[in-house]
């Protein structure tokens, strides 16, 4: 029997879809994304992301610290995880990683028929039933109950980024200004934590956010400017919109 749980963790709704998985294996998942919120979050003064750099980074740390490094230096500085005047906030990477990791687990589990979703970010396996992909629909920017294309994903990574849920949250790390000139960008490759940290980037970079994203090794992008363009990559798996 298929199974779903929804559970509130990280500041917004995650589901775990298992279609031949058990609830104890979405229950591991949902412990890991548990243990992410508490050490990784920038909110929490007794988080570890917090009290870095004052103390020794644990493994994990540093890895996402090697993330945030390498998506600064390809994003030419519009992705920063430390802005000055701001404290150390690596959370447009702590998201795709820590669903990555937990699609592992259940990967790990011999579950392979999965699609977790986290707040809009989704990482799939296999299909939902023989034959169909899963659908992830990306919403129109100025109105959550209209979707403008439907992708059918299977064993990959979705992941947007806009301005539309938490107003201007994305800054530009060249100028330490608010990002502009893009009102989304969702970037699909092969795993959430590739996916996740390019669509910020993206965003940071502005107008010429998509054409870079669409430039990284693996990634697909369909993107929305100020002026209602729309970049898509004509490789993008749309099965509706």
């Amino acid at each position: 029997m298929p199974v779903n749980v929804v559970q509130q963790l990280m500041g917004f709704p995650i589901s775990v879809d298992l279609r031949d998985g058990d609830r104890p294996d979405a229950d591991r998942v949902f412990a890991w994304l548990r243990e992410v919120d508490l050490r990784f979050s920038p909110f929490r003064i007794d988080s570890e992301v917090s009290r870095y750099p004052s103390v020794e980074p644990s493994d994990d740390l540093r890895e996402v610290l090697a993330l945030c490094d390498e998506y600064e230096r390809r994003s030419g500085g519009a992705f920063r995880a430390s802005l000055p005047g701001r404290s150390f906030d690596p959370s447009a990477i702590v998201k795709g990683w820590a669903v990555q990791r937990g699609a592992l687990m259940l990967r790990e589990a011999d579950v392979t028929r999965f699609c977790v979703n986290a707040g809009g970010d989704v990482v799939t396996a296999g299909e939902p039933s023989p034959g169909q992909p899963w659908r992830v629909g990306i919403r129109h920017p100025d109105n959550a109950q209209q979707i403008t294309a439907v992708l059918g994903i299977r064993d990959g990574a979705v992941a947007t980024s806009a301005a539309y849920e938490r107003g201007q949250h994305i800054y530009d790390g060249r100028t330490g200004l608010p990002a502009f000139g893009l009102l989304s960008v969702t970037v699909h490759a092969s795993d959430l934590t590739t996916a996740d940290a390019t669509a910020t980037a993206a965003f940071a970079l502005g107008v010429d956010g998509p054409e870079w994203a669409a430039a990284q090794e693996g990634c697909l992008v369909y993107a929305v400017d100020t002026n209602y363009r729309v970049f898509r990559s004509p490789e993008l798996p749309v099965v509706s919109g």
